[in-house]
């Protein structure tokens, strides 16, 4: 019995860490979101697997309480990852979509590279990885939207 209850309290434990941070990987429905909840969309190129900076703003700001609860209400959150490693490869689907953006978005290759949108995908402002509290770097998001 003592084992069934831990088997499944551990599933609910995983069930919200999973779920604790809405990212979408389909720019048409980030931008439908956008649209019907009036949210601006971040747009956050990373090579999760890579790059340094990304995995240390993916640590000290999204992953934080602080931002994932002002995200739910104010963001809609899309991720376009660049990963290297065979085990973290994207499906090809995936990687010709998240290219797509890059292309459209991150012409330079800047990783990581944040870039805030309206709900048409028009380009209000972009930003990188910077050592800040999540309350600043929301202040730095919420401030392309004026």
């Amino acid at each position: 019995m003592k084992k069934f209850i831990y088997i499944t309290l551990l599933f609910f434990a995983s069930t919200t860490v999973v779920n604790a941070q809405d990212w979408i990987t389909d720019f048409t429905k980030a931008k439908s979101s956008a649209k019907e909840n009036n949210k601006t969309i971040v747009l956050v190129f990373q090579g999760s697997d890579w790059c340094a900076p990304c995995i240390k703003l993916d640590k000290e700001i999204w992953h934080t309480d602080e931002f994932k609860n002002y995200a739910k209400d104010h963001f809609v959150m899309l991720k376009a990852d660049f990963p290297k490693r065979k085990k973290n490869a994207l499906s090809n689907t995936q990687q010709e979509h998240n290219n797509k953006l890059a292309e459209a978005y991150n012409k330079n290759g800047y990783f990581p590279y944040v870039v805030v949108l309206d709900d048409k995908g028009n380009v209000l402002g972009s930003t990188g990885y910077k050592k800040l509290s999540p309350s600043e770097y929301i202040k730095i998001l919420e401030s392309f939207k004026s």
